[in-house]
């Protein structure tokens, strides 16, 4: 019995369309990387007292103080809010990034990076 279609060694398709469909999900994804870095997030620590914003290039674009977080007597408390904003923004950006990218991966995503058995 003659196999249709496929490749020795059991990979089974039209290798033309996985090739274009492939391609499709690369342009899409660069095009979701590209509004991804255009986008900003920003977070607050302290009741509001520091704000961040970072932007989806992994940079931070703004640092925003009240001026009741600003204590000479306590700058390790600035510092720790600081820190505190600056990682929640970032994590806001990592989720929105792992989102969108899972979206378009069908979830494939963490699999790419090794997961496949080839």
């Amino acid at each position: 019995m003659a196999k249709r279609g496929g490749f020795p060694g059991g990979i089974p398709g039209n290798m033309n369309n996985l090739m274009k469909q492939a391609q499709r999900m690369q342009r899409q994804m660069e095009e979701a990387a590209k509004e991804l870095e255009s986008k900003e997030y920003t977070a607050s620590a302290g009741g509001g007292a520091v704000s961040v914003t970072v932007s989806g290039k992994k940079e931070v674009v703004s640092v925003k103080l009240s001026p009741d977080a600003v204590d000479p007597d306590d700058i390790e408390m600035l510092e720790d809010l600081i820190a505190a904003a600056v990682n929640e923004a970032f994590r806001q950006m990592e989720a929105d990034n792992t989102e969108t990218m899972s979206k378009l991966t069908g979830g494939l995503g963490g699999a790419l990076g090794g997961g496949l058995p080839f």
